[in-house]
């Protein structure tokens, strides 16, 4: 009796370890954006999950709304979604740019030619071309912004009179 629960433990772990070892393992929406010729930092680390139909459509989701610096500022909703293709995001929601003072919805993230190093955003009013270095590495996004930074950092000083 012994030996007939040992051959059945050690058959479950034998099948449990080549399951385990032998599921394929997804890849990571930056992974995803690499294959389809874009820069891995368009999103932020802190993707929580996302899903990539089969007509190109990509929904990416995040914990909370949060901000991140390219060469401005940008603001990522808690969904960002956009039409996935060769070289291209199309169609984006939920992602904008800070220009001047203006928060300006990305409409379009396109490269173009690879071999240029330029990726063009689409902000609805202009064009911007950048470098796709800056956007080599997945930024790390802050739910506050970076004006909410500087004003946790000066204190509660206000408009006291400085001396």
């Amino acid at each position: 009796m012994n030996k007939l629960i040992s051959c059945v433990i050690f058959l479950f772990t034998t099948l449990f370890l080549s399951f385990s070892l032998s599921s394929p393992s997804y890849p990571t929406v930056h992974d995803v954006l690499r294959a389809k010729g874009l820069p891995a930092g368009l999103l932020p680390q802190e993707v929580d999950s996302y899903i990539l139909h089969n007509d190109g459509r990509l929904e990416v989701f995040l914990a909370a709304p949060c901000y991140a610096k390219f060469e401005t500022n940008v603001h990522f909703a808690a969904v960002v979604r956009g039409n996935l293709s060769y070289g291209s995001l199309t169609g984006v929601e939920g992602l904008s740019q800070k220009e001047l003072f203006l928060w300006l919805q990305v409409k379009d993230i396109v490269v173009e030619n690879p071999n240029s190093g330029v990726i063009v955003f689409d902000i609805g009013v202009a064009y911007k071309q950048l470098s796709v270095s800056l956007f080599e590495d997945p930024p790390k996004c802050n739910p506050y912004g970076v004006l909410k930074k500087k004003m946790l950092r000066r204190g509660s000083r206000g408009f006291e009179a400085q001396m």
